[in-house]
């Protein structure tokens, strides 16, 4: 393929030659680098300048060059490794004529090792004296200059490993989100759960209400989806005695893209046999505060731009006293079907044919009313029982469920039920969302027969919840933006 190159290109490239020609690659080889540039700051930061004279301590460190200040026989430069920048001086009398002018070839971008004395300079500056330098890696492009600004957004996702290099807070939030996934795993493994997990592609659509991603499997000549939830295989394994499980995986959904949708993104299901609504609560809570202290070490966060505490007791609130508390309507007094029809018409909201029942109509009211308004942490419980196909019901009030929704800064954070557990139930409810596929319902699930017979050999009482991990960690990386929180978001093909 035929490619132009800038005039910054060529020269780069010739001096990758010139590398070649006196016996380097210029692609480097193994380095056994011993130090970080955070740890030699860390450990040295006290050190009074004076101090280092008496002091021989070494390192021995690789990085991308990102600045560079010659002087002569005499240069600073700067390296960047994963955990940041730390500044060297390089000078002829320590390294040799030869070594010297192999630095003053180098360009901003390439890769290099260096090994070196630790010193301060005079103006307080950690820094390592360069003792023996090392060619790595010829970066044949020049970084962009300006690459983290706003112009250049769309461009940070589609390269984020220029977005990594350029952008600490695109560094920092990309290392923090895997120490909160850890953080997530050790809290519910010193519970007793176990993390499992279970198959991507699967010939039903159940476990929640999604259009999917559909593929075909050739072998088998079989039309298969994309899994849109973990649920029910999770459920088989409860109905097997494993008794607690968790999954952590990607999930599919092929509906819209924004700032807090992606159509692959990473789910977490947990399920505890023997429990309810109210461990899930409990779970959720002590989960969320638990990564708050040992991971971000505070309990305040900027969300959405919203400031966000989770400290105290979180509020808990039905879903119809949340209606009633915003618009006056009580709708569990209300059991005349064409009176929330009314209502809903009054007040502006439209209905699908499907939805032209009592329980969607309750959802439409919070949707429009409430949802945008829950900020501090909530939960949102007593949903009714036509969104909620998957959970047992209200013993008080068979209209609603057992089920909670968690809500942060007006987004929905968690999905929680006391499980369905009763075959016969859960049978009407899957031939209820049959119908409504008839109706013009393309989310509603199909029946899975293999889990209803899983149910038949008896599934203990259960609580169940599902957490989107990357809306969970855009809260705790105070990022308003699921791009920002994927390390490779969905994106168009460039044009």
């Amino acid at each position: 393929m035929e490619r132009n190159f800038t005039e910054q290109e060529l020269v780069r490239r010739e001096k990758a030659e010139k590398l070649k020609e006196l016996g380097l690659d210029a692609f480097g080889q193994r380095y056994d680098k011993t130090d970080y540039a955070v740890d030699i700051k860390e450990k040295y930061k006290d050190v009074e300048h004076d101090q280092f004279e008496s002091m021989n301590d070494t390192a021995k460190v690789a990085g991308r060059i990102m600045f560079i200040r010659k002087m002569g026989k005499a240069s600073f430069f700067t390296i960047k490794d994963k955990t940041g920048p730390i500044q060297i001086y390089i000078s002829i009398n320590d390294i040799g004529e030869d070594n010297y002018n192999l630095f003053k070839s180098a360009d901003i971008g390439d890769i290099v090792g260096v090994y070196g004395k630790i010193m301060k300079t005079n103006t307080g500056e950690i820094t390592i004296k360069c003792l023996e330098y090392t060619h790595l890696v010829k970066a044949l492009k020049p970084l962009p200059e300006k690459f983290h600004g706003l112009t250049d957004i769309e461009e940070r996702y589609r390269r984020r490993y220029l977005d990594l290099i350029m952008n600490d807070e695109s560094k920092r939030v990309a290392f923090m989100r895997p120490r909160i996934i850890r953080c997530i795993q050790n809290f519910l493994d010193k519970q007793g759960f176990t993390e499992v997990e279970t198959p991507i592609l699967t010939t039903l659509l159940t476990g929640a209400s999604a259009r999917p991603f559909v593929t075909h499997h050739n072998a088998q000549d079989l039309d298969m989806y994309l899994r849109i939830a973990l649920e029910l295989n999770l459920k088989r394994l409860l109905v097997g005695g494993m008794e607690r499980v968790y999954e952590i995986g990607r999930t599919f959904r092929n509906e819209g893209m924004d700032l807090q949708h992606n159509p692959e993104f990473t789910m977490m299901e947990v399920y505890q046999a023997y429990s309810n609504l109210e461990g899930m609560m409990e779970l959720t809570e002590n989960m969320y505060k638990t990564i708050a202290n040992e991971v971000c070490g505070k309990t305040t966060f900027n969300y959405l731009g919203h400031e966000i505490n989770l400290d105290g007791e979180w509020k808990r609130i039905s879903m119809t006293d949340a209606i009633k508390e915003k618009t006056g309507i009580d709708f569990k007094a209300i059991t005349d079907l064409n009176e929330c029809l009314n209502l809903a018409k009054e007040h502006g909201i439209e209905l699908e044919e499907h939805e032209k029942q009592y329980g969607h109509i309750i959802n439409k009211f919070f949707e429009k009313y409430v949802e945008e308004t829950l900020i501090e942490p909530t939960f949102l419980y007593g949903h009714p029982i036509e969104i909620s196909p998957l959970t047992k019901k209200d013993p008080e009030d068979p209209r609603f469920t057992q089920r909670f929704e968690l809500f942060i800064s007006g987004k929905e954070c968690a999905n929680a039920y006391t499980e369905l557990n009763d075959p016969i139930d859960q049978l009407e409810r899957f031939e209820a969302q049959l119908k409504e596929k008839d109706m013009g319902n393309e989310e509603a699930n199909d029946i899975d027969m293999d889990f209803i017979e899983a149910l038949e050999y008896g599934m203990p009482p259960a609580g169940g919840i599902g957490y989107g991990i990357d809306r969970l960690v855009m809260l705790f990386t105070e990022q308003d933006s699921i791009r920002d929180v994927l390390l490779f978001p969905t994106m168009k093909p460039r044009e």
